[in-house]
């Protein structure tokens, strides 16, 4: 598990910021972590991967420096829907539910299985806007993970906070649909199993991903796939497609698949460039994501 780094520690660390990153506010939060290649061969053998599992010395493989750096939180310091309560990291917004919005990650330096690495992470911004007749807040984390070779990855999150739905609140609109023609593709059905090990490897606590009566009362059908694990599902897409190093993946989240259904993962590329986006069983846009390559 990822251990806290002292402020002497991280002052004398040639690779660790000493004061908060730019355009940041509050005071940085600083994790170290040993890569344990144990984490990607566990995601390895539950997302079905073809070859070898990845072994000490292997680079981490776009999107899955998210199995490391968990915060081991008491329970008391979680939200009544599992996820990290407000006051640490994350601000207070008043707002209680929870989203996950989309990201951008940019890649720097390789991370090798087996070696330690240490995470800075900072709120970037706090925006309040209107969704709808509600109010939502956007708090952007910002993350920044240094390892052997220097600067590897540096992250934007952006988390949406907004009100519990209420009982007479009209329902969302339907995210938009795609029907532009993917150069390839492939389906994704994740079951409860593969949530219950994605939430397990990333310590993601959030009760709608494996408790049937939160899932229905935050609106959905059933489980609820984490963003990240179909973010992850388009990653290894397009890593089954080509070779080449990705320097940047932004990607935005419109709505989860559920359990059950079947997807499809599309993509395609165009010079130094790639669109993924994930399709849910009515062909309506689940999560879309941009990349360049190196």
């Amino acid at each position: 598990m990822p251990r806290e780094a002292s402020s002497d520690e991280a002052d004398n660390d040639n690779h660790a910021p000493g004061r908060p990153l730019p355009d940041s506010g509050g005071e940085p939060r600083r994790a170290w972590d040993r890569l344990d290649p144990w984490r990607a061969q566990a995601l390895h053998a539950a997302l079905d991967r073809p070859g070898a599992a990845p072994e000490a010395g292997s680079p981490v493989a776009p999107l899955q420096h998210r199995l490391y750096f968990a915060e081991a939180l008491a329970g008391a310091e979680l939200s009544a829907d599992g996820a990290p309560a407000p006051g640490g990291l994350i601000p207070q917004t008043g707002l209680p539910f929870r989203m996950r919005g989309g990201g951008r990650i940019d890649y720097h330096a390789p991370l090798p299985l087996g070696e330690e690495a240490l995470r800075v992470s900072v709120v970037q911004n706090v925006a309040l806007r209107q969704g709808g007749e509600t109010p939502i807040a956007v708090v952007t984390l910002r993350h920044e993970i240094t390892g052997s070779q220097g600067l590897a990855v540096r992250e934007e999150e952006d988390l949406v906070f907004r009100a519990a739905p209420g009982p007479d609140e009209a329902p969302a609109a339907p995210p938009p649909l795609r029907d532009d023609r993917p150069a390839f593709s492939r389906a994704f059905a994740p079951d409860a199993v593969l949530i219950f090990r994605w939430c397990a490897l990333t310590y993601d606590a959030f009760r709608p991903h494996y408790d049937r009566e939160a899932a229905r009362a935050a609106g959905h059908a059933g489980l609820p796939t984490p963003g990240l694990l179909t973010a992850q599902a388009l990653a290894d897409l397009l890593r089954d497609q080509t070779a080449r190093a990705v320097t940047r993946f932004e990607y935005r989240s419109l709505a989860p698949l559920i359990e059950g259904e079947t997807a499809q993962l599309c993509g395609r590329t165009f010079g130094d460039r790639a669109e993924l986006w994930a399709l849910r069983a009515d062909g309506r846009l689940a999560l879309e994501a941009r990349v360049r390559f190196a």
